[in-house]
């Protein structure tokens, strides 16, 4: 009990609530329908023989059959209306294929619902790692889809030949007594199929369950992603210089430093005296020859 707890404490049972633990919900619970709906399934008919000689009649034929739908194998016991002892016919058909490849499927969709929700539930995180989770479920999911696609249309087609192989009209076509006119044969009680019937809408179901389920676990996969992702601009935009350091902005003038020109000191002191003129703070170099000499 303390594991269960530590399990059910530990659960991120919130993944139910989005569309991609809520339909693995929903294909897990019409799983359950469609496999039980069919693999249970028994049924009967009655139908009666009135010969012209009351003795030899019966009355109450009774025929039951069940899932898998082998009829060939059911047989029941008519009179021939001749005195003489009564004649064994079986059904026609055998349906088993199309019918237990139906509840295959869906057996194995409710055991990987389960087994789906237990990882969405408990190991979310390894589950989206790599995306590697996604993109297996994603497979599966995709397989199981085409699965209920093929099981679908071959039990619809199954449940077609066994409502006319069970059809106590055709059944009694079959009774050589019934084709003499002095004896009457009628049906008493057609079978129900109705659950059959529910089964192939539950197969359908099942189906666009499973198809749309794919779109949720694309998006899981990363792929969509990767798509959006080859699409490469044409002209990429240059980017803008970090600072006015780098552009020319903050370089040296050319011109100044060690390069050669008038370089004016401006820390240099000068300025007008009285003994003669203006003095500037530099000497000046002799202008002649003579002075030169």
């Amino acid at each position: 009990m303390d594991v269960v707890n530590q399990l059910v404490a530990q659960g991120q049972f919130t993944v139910v609530k989005q569309p991609l633990g809520f339909i693995k919900v929903l294909q897990w619970i019409f799983a359950i329908f469609a496999f039980s709906t069919c693999g249970s399934y028994s049924g009967m008919f009655k139908m009666s023989v009135e010969c012209k000689n009351r003795s030899d009649s019966d009355l109450d034929i009774e025929v039951q059959f069940e899932y898998p739908f082998r009829l060939h194998q059911v047989y029941f016991d008519v009179p021939t209306c001749k005195g003489g002892k009564d004649e064994r016919l079986f059904l026609i058909g055998d349906y088993s294929s199309s019918a237990e490849f139906f509840v295959t499927i869906a057996v194995f969709s409710f055991l990987y619902s389960m087994a789906a929700l237990s990882v969405y539930c408990f190991i979310l995180e390894k589950y989206r790692e790599n995306n590697k989770g996604p993109r297996i479920d994603f497979v599966v999911t995709a397989v199981f889809a085409f699965m209920w696609l093929v099981s679908s249309c071959a039990w619809a087609k199954g449940l077609s030949d066994v409502k006319g192989a069970t059809d106590p009209e055709n059944v009694i076509n079959q009774v050589a007594a019934c084709e003499e006119q002095e004896n009457r044969c009628r049906e008493i009680y057609e079978p129900k199929v109705s659950g059959l019937n529910t089964s192939v809408a539950f197969g359908f179901i099942n189906l666009i369950l499973w198809i749309g389920n794919l779109w949720f676990v694309f998006k899981e996969t990363g792929w969509m992603a990767a798509f959006a992702g080859t699409y490469v601009p044409s002209q990429e935009k240059q980017p803008a210089p970090d600072s006015f350091a780098q552009g020319g902005y903050g370089q040296q003038d050319p011109y100044a430093g060690s390069q050669g020109g008038y370089q004016p000191e401006y820390g240099q002191q000068g300025g007008y005296n009285e003994e003669g003129g203006y003095s500037q703070g530099y000497e000046q170099q002799p202008t002649s020859y003579s002075n030169q000499m």
